[in-house]
């Protein structure tokens, strides 16, 4: 982290001004503020998430469906310009390491004081959304609130029993209540698809550790409630941003440019016996991904890894009244940022204080000048944040290839550069560098290699063509 500019702990100030924090926030203004306190609302989460920032409700009225997310009010407790603002703003996002989380926000408040904690009054923005049979949503109105976690939930618990009716032990009513949320993600999965997002299956993999070893990998899998949670969180953010753009304010928007690299997507699909345009759009690919996803499921993975290194990384940039019409490539949005977890990244904590700014009649909290080199660090820092965690992954990674030098293995290449080229192996899923024989190979083609080195301080994982 200290190679990347990231801090790992936090300076004297903080700490000073973290001990002045005792309570959670109290609503502001009574005449702004909602008290919703009573829905039955609830927060979906990894297993072992403890920084919860958002909270779902839906429920139908005057025969509409409506859907209400609920954001931790962050800004409430952490001020502009504080020594904790001041630490996220270098950081500007939490670390997320096989052993060891840092996060952006000291744990005091993460995890408690601005988290969205079970049976805990916490203030909040709720972005309130109708949802039309077909899936569109639309932005019905935006506000602070003051609201109460009826139940921390988890994906793998919540998805089990969507899907395969494994026993969740809960209230009739809160069951009633994620049936609704489920039936309406799948709604808008469905709008979303038809306008062209881009429907990916990766692996990931997690190193499982025990007493110090790592003992194996696992993947992750994207399941029901992960979807759930993902459609949910995508329409409150293209609701606030346009709301803000409405109004003429500026927006952290998050943006993926159009592919470079399109003629190598191009070339993979003309491998494949398939045909995509030459210049690049985004709903031909959505039909080639989705042709590939059926008669080709066992190969899903890998082609939507290929793709989706090809198309490029996300970025944070300012966007504002009369500016370029910049979106997201892979979400096939015009109109997007990231609003919805303030304790996490602070690309979210400025949207929330510019959104409170307009609630309140306040001049904007930042200068364009201000934003400009705040969406630069973001996009930098993330960057940065991403490559530790990586390299933390390789290296309990290498940990458990490190008595496997000279193996042979099927792999695919997951990048080709000047900084080097790469390959996934298959089994187990592990990404390493081929320093030998890389020459006239790209991004989707499948090899063998052999492991020649492993470097587990340094996270290195060398393989060699065969």
């Amino acid at each position: 982290m200290a190679e990347r500019g990231l801090a790992a702990d936090y300076a004297e100030p903080v700490i000073s001004e973290l001990e002045e924090i005792r309570v959670p926030a109290a609503p502001r203004t009574a005449a702004v503020w909602r008290d919703m306190r009573d829905r039955l609302w609830v927060s979906i989460d990894n297993d072992d998430s403890l920084d919860l920032d958002q909270l779902t409700y839906a429920e139908k009225l005057d025969g509409k469906e409506i859907i209400y997310v609920a954001i931790a009010d962050v800004d409430a407790i952490v001020k502009k310009d504080s020594a904790i603002d001041r630490h996220a703003a270098q950081n500007t996002t939490s670390v997320y390491t096989p052993t060891q989380v840092f996060p952006m926000l000291p744990v005091k408040l993460s995890n408690d004081l601005t988290s969205l904690n079970e049976h805990a009054d916490r203030c909040a923005v709720v972005v309130e959304m109708t949802i039309d049979d077909d899936g569109r949503y639309e932005l019905s109105d935006v506000y602070p609130a003051y609201v109460c976690n009826q139940a921390k939930l988890a994906y793998n618990a919540v998805a089990g029993w969507l899907e395969r009716d494994i026993l969740l032990a809960l209230p009739l009513p809160i069951l009633h209540q994620l049936k609704r949320q489920d039936a309406i993600a799948q709604r808008i999965q469905k709008y979303r698809t038809g306008q062209g997002a881009l429907g990916f299956e990766t692996i990931e993999v997690q190193p499982v550790i025990v007493n110090n070893e790592v003992v194996r990998v696992e993947e992750k899998v994207v399941n029901r409630a992960h979807k759930l949670i993902e459609n949910f969180m995508i329409a409150a953010n293209v609701c606030v941003t346009r709301y803000l753009a409405e109004w003429n304010m500026p927006v952290m928007r998050r943006i993926v440019r159009t592919p470079k690299r399109w003629s190598r997507i191009v070339e993979l699909a003309r491998h494949l016996g398939e045909r995509l345009p030459q210049k690049p759009n985004v709903k031909a690919l959505r039909d080639f991904l989705a042709l590939q996803r059926r008669i080709r499921p066992e190969h899903f993975n890998d082609l939507s890894l290929s793709i989706i290194k090809l198309l490029g990384r996300g970025e944070y940039v300012l966007g504002e009244a009369g500016g370029p019409a910049l979106g997201h490539f892979d979400l096939a949005l015009r109109d997007y940022a990231h609003t919805t977890a303030p304790n996490r990244r602070f690309p979210d904590l400025i949207m929330q204080r510019l959104l409170k700014s307009h609630f309140y009649g306040e001049a904007v909290p930042y200068r364009r000048s201000e934003l400009i080199k705040i969406a630069r660090r973001c996009t930098e820092k993330e960057d940065d944040a991403v490559k530790v965690e990586r390299r933390l992954v390789k290296c309990a990674a290498a940990m458990m290839l490190v008595h496997r030098v000279g193996e042979r293995y099927k792999a695919m290449v997951t990048g080709a550069s000047l900084k080097g080229t790469w390959v996934r192996i298959t089994q187990p899923p592990i990404e390493g560098r081929l320093t030998h024989g890389y020459q006239d190979v790209d991004v989707g083609d499948w090899i063998e290699v052999q492991l020649i080195r492993v470097d587990i301080h340094n996270g290195h994982i060398d393989f060699r063509r065969c």
